[in-house]
């Protein structure tokens, strides 16, 4: 990821620990260090997907009461990577043509 999109990301990630309790001895900083070091080869679009899940409770968790782990989270930004590389490789398959005889 750029910079500029990295700072898009630990905005989401702000808005995702903002959704789920916090421990009071949490180091915020270091907290969103460690996600954005888990994620940072990833495309922004699928960091931000993977979000949303976890916001929406969609994502698969033991407990969605608490937020993620950034292992979690990494589980989940490559399953949003390989459901979008699929839905390109779907809509790159030209239609089958029928002919009528």
């Amino acid at each position: 990821m750029t910079a500029a999109e990295l700072q898009q990301a630990a905005k989401a990630l702000a808005a995702m620990f903002s959704c789920f309790p916090q421990s009071a001895l949490a180091d915020a900083e270091m907290q969103l260090r460690g996600y954005l070091a888990a994620v940072q080869e990833a495309e922004l679009a699928d960091v931000q997907a993977a979000i949303q899940r976890f916001i929406r409770g969609e994502a698969k968790v033991d407990n969605a009461q608490f937020c993620p782990s950034s292992a979690q989270l990494s589980i989940e930004v490559r399953e949003r990577r390989l459901m979008r590389e699929l839905m390109a490789k779907r809509g790159a398959q030209s239609p089958v043509k029928l002919v009528k005889g």
